[in-house]
């Protein structure tokens, strides 16, 4: 994993504002989304960090670092 679980936690708390905000910075540009659809893009939000910090930081499919040669 590239981050801990810890910090993985405490970024999906910090999007949570985040989200909140971004829909009402969106409705001064008259794109108003409604509180289902702002859900769907916080989920879309964590799965992509969730992704990102699962997946090996070289692009290599393998689970276990081969350690330190």
């Amino acid at each position: 994993m590239r981050i801990s679980k810890t910090s993985l936690v405490i970024v999906g708390a910090l999007l949570v504002p985040v989200v909140v905000e971004l829909r009402t910075a969106l409705s001064w540009f008259g794109v108003e989304l409604s509180i289902l659809e702002s859900v769907a893009l916080a989920a879309v939000f964590v799965l992509a960090i969730v992704v990102w910090a699962v997946w090996p930081p070289d692009g290599d499919a393998e689970t276990e670092p081969s350690g330190l040669d």
